[in-house]
């Protein structure tokens, strides 16, 4: 595959799940706005458990004995590594929920200023 392709499709991915992101913040229920977070959330846990099951088991099969000993991760650094990887990928949730909280926000500012004027008109 040629990499500008590869590179359109991941941009296209992204704008959609921005434009996504606004559409369901946007609903009158908050629950939706919260589905795509939630989801960044859960895969990010999952990369972070994947790691660690990957590491204990990697240190038990002989297989992997000679790419342990390249390099070798106390259990400080393994945890520090494990709390990278989950800040980083906790950064589409960081802006999914930014993008969340500027749509409901400006959404409840439209909604306090129509029920001043409903109140001025009475």
């Amino acid at each position: 595959m040629n990499p500008t392709f590869a590179f359109l499709w991941l941009a296209a991915g992204i704008t959609g799940a921005i434009f996504l992101q606004i559409f369901l913040s946007k609903k009158d229920n908050k629950w939706p706005g919260l589905v795509l977070p939630a989801i960044s959330l859960l895969v990010s846990i999952m990369v972070v458990l994947g790691l660690s099951l990957y590491m204990t088991t990697a240190s038990t099969d002989q297989s992997f004995k000679t790419i342990l000993n390249a390099v070798q991760f106390p259990k400080v650094a393994a945890l520090l590594q494990a709390i990278y990887i989950f800040i980083l990928y906790n950064i589409p949730t960081a802006i999914l929920l930014g993008i969340y909280y500027a749509c409901r926000d400006k959404r409840n500012r439209t909604r306090e200023l129509e029920k001043m004027s409903i109140q001025d008109l009475k």
